[in-house]
C-alpha cells in the first residue's frame, strides 16, 4: 500500500506514483497537455453545491469535510480508482485550492486512508 500525498496542481514539483487530478472543475491556466495525469477523479470531487456552499471558507470547513464524506459514502465507486492505484503504490491527488489546509483533498486523502 503506497502513501496518498496531496500537492497543489500550480506547484512546480513533479507528483510521484499515480497522479489524480480531484478537482471537479479543470483548472485555470494549466493545458491539458501540461499535466501527467493517471485519471481525473471528477465523480470523486464535491457536489457543485456543496462546493459552491463551502466557498473556500475556513470556518466552514468542520461542516464541509462531514457533508463531503457523507457524499463520498453514497458513491464508492468514485474512489475505486483510486483505491486501486494505492493498493499497487503511492498516488498523489492534484487540487487547485489556493488554502493548503481547507481544501477537498485533504478529505478526500484521509477518507481513502480510512477505507484502506
Amino acid at each position: 500500500m503506497g502513501p496518498i500525498r496531496i500537492q497543489r496542481v500550480y506547484d512546480h514539483e513533479t507528483p510521484s506514483g499515480a497522479v489524480f487530478l480531484v478537482d471537479r472543475v479543470w483548472p485555470r491556466g494549466i493545458r491539458k497537455s501540461d499535466l501527467r495525469l493517471d485519471g481525473w477523479a471528477r465523480d470523486a470531487a464535491p457536489s457543485t453545491e456543496l462546493r459552491q456552499w463551502f466557498g473556500h471558507r475556513p470556518e466552514r470547513f468542520a461542516e464541509f469535510a462531514e457533508r463531503y464524506r457523507a457524499e463520498l459514502a453514497e458513491r464508492p465507486e468514485a474512489v475505486e480508482p483510486l483505491l486501486e492505484a494505492a493498493a499497487k503504490g503511492p498516488v498523489t491527488l492534484l487540487y487547485s485550492a489556493r488554502d493548503t489546509e481547507h481544501n477537498q483533498a485533504v478529505v478526500l486523502r484521509d477518507h481513502l486512508l480510512d477505507l484502506i
